[in-house]
């Protein structure tokens, strides 16, 4: 995984987080749904970049 794909879904997970936050102190549901929505999004982006570098051998030293 490129370390610019890593940060930018990394970002995306904090933001997901902060909506959901927001969304429980505000009360508003449709935040809380979007953040955690957002942070599953991200989660599963990172799992697939980690299968695809192990199935490559990216991310591995020595190669």
């Amino acid at each position: 995984m490129s370390e610019r794909d890593q940060a930018r879904n990394k970002a995306d997970e904090f933001s997901g987080k902060a909506k959901e936050g927001f969304g429980k102190v505000t009360d508003n549901e449709q935040w809380q749904a979007e953040g955690k929505a957002q942070k599953k999004t991200s989660k599963l982006k990172q799992a697939g970049e980690k299968i695809k570098d192990t199935l490559t051998g990216n991310g591995k030293p020595g190669r």
